[in-house]
């Protein structure tokens, strides 16, 4: 065998047929180069702990790192008569690391990618990486309550307490994954109280208030998604992803499929003329009705303040001094649902059909038996609506008559 010297390795010839060639240096047993057909070199050490035999790769052979690694490979074979394991503690060391929080969201949120809708994996991928940052470097297992609610509080402070809650909810689901992974055993965010107060929300907006949204929304497409999200009562990014091919327009509906759904049930929503009115002409090449390039309407927040804002200023043309409660476009549907049950445009049942609630009347047995999807008792409420609202918006009297009640 020979003693290795530098470029010793390029002289080295793989037979034809063969993959590889390993030669073992004389002056340090156990040190070898291994040589592929490719001309790839690499430095190794064999080694015994015990009855067990190991191997383990050095490093890429390169001009004039020989001495640093005959002598890794001297400390690896020292180690091993004293009965240390070099290979064996380098994987334990690769499952510590693997271990760490940020090895595991990241993991955590591969896995995840396809099974979330791309806006909300894409919030959870901002919290996790982002607000939980600070937790990254710990290994799992060490995350405490209190390191938490240290975050928790410092989101918070930056970004409201609702955000608080959600980057919480968040973690949380990460931990759920960790645990049935056998990463961890208990769910440090458990037992943690949210901080934003009042819990769920239950601001409806009156009629009129509606006219004002109507009536300020302006024009575009975020102005055509107001209006809808008004006429229909519909998730908001049902009709912000909105794509061509879930309308149809002979039917006069949008035809919702389970994956763009939050309950991942097929929806229908039949469109009122009032809604059919605000569809934008196709742009050629582009399947999503909103928005631009391969996504669908974004800047939400930009264009809502901008909203705010000109209904502000329609109030304080009109003499109005008190700015409208505050509001979000999820309220647009609650107050959808409330006017239809109090106007008795629709049995509550076909309301919750409209905006594809599996609870009340179509919740427990009654869901599972009864399949029926009400679909002319559907259109015919949101037509009426679509007819009283328009009239509001143009100053009119409604004349629209209500279901009669049993």
């Amino acid at each position: 065998m020979p003693k290795f010297v530098e470029g010793y390795a390029g002289k080295l010839e793989v037979p034809p047929g063969m993959r590889d060639v390993q030669v073992f240096d004389d002056a340090l047993p156990g040190f070898g180069i291994r040589k592929f057909a490719s001309g790839r070199a690499s430095y190794f050490v064999k080694f015994n702990v015990g009855q067990q035999q190991r191997r383990l790769t050095l490093g890429t052979v390169v001009l004039g790192n020989l001495a640093e690694m005959r002598r890794r490979a001297s400390t690896v074979l020292s180690k091993a008569r004293l009965g240390q394991d070099t290979v064996a503690e380098r994987q334990v060391a690769a499952d510590k690391r693997r271990m760490i929080v940020g090895a595991l969201v990241a993991d955590y949120l591969a896995q995840r990618e396809t099974k979330l809708r791309p806006r909300y994996f894409s919030e959870i991928k901002r919290q996790l990486e982002k607000d939980w940052q600070p937790l990254h470097g710990h290994a799992v297992e060490l995350i405490t309550r209190q390191l938490v609610v240290g975050v928790v509080d410092g989101i918070a402070a930056a970004q409201g307490e609702v955000a608080a809650d959600r980057a919480r909810s968040a973690l949380s689901g990460f931990f759920g994954w960790a645990i049935e992974r056998n990463c961890c055993d208990t769910n440090p965010t458990l037992n943690i109280s949210p901080r934003a107060a009042g819990g769920a929300r239950n601001r409806v907006l009156s009629e009129a208030e509606l006219v004002e949204i109507w009536q300020a929304s302006g024009e575009g497409d975020y102005a055509r998604i107001v209006r809808l999200l008004v006429l229909t009562g519909q998730r908001r990014l049902e009709v912000g992803d909105l794509a061509w091919p879930e309308i149809d327009l002979d039917k006069q509906q949008i035809e919702l499929p389970a994956e763009r759904t939050k309950n991942h049930r097929p929806h229908i929503v039949p469109l009122s003329d009032q809604a059919l009115a605000l569809l934008p002409s196709r742009r050629k090449g582009r399947d999503l009705v909103f928005g631009r390039g391969d996504r669908g309407f974004s800047g939400w927040s930009k264009a809502k303040k901008e909203l705010d804002a000109r209904i502000g200023a329609a109030r304080s043309a009109a003499g109005i001094d008190k700015p409208m409660p505050a509001w979000r476009l999820h309220d647009l549907r609650r107050s959808f649902v409330t006017h239809l049950n109090e106007r008795g445009f629709a049995q509550p049942h076909v309301v919750e059909g409209i905006v594809n609630h599996i609870s009340g009347h179509l919740a427990g047995v009654a869901g599972v038996y009864n399949k029926a999807q009400y679909l002319a008792e559907r259109r015919r409420a949101l037509a009426l609506w679509g007819e009283h609202l328009n009239a509001l918006v143009d100053g009119r009297q409604s004349t629209v008559v209500a279901l009669k009640r049993a």
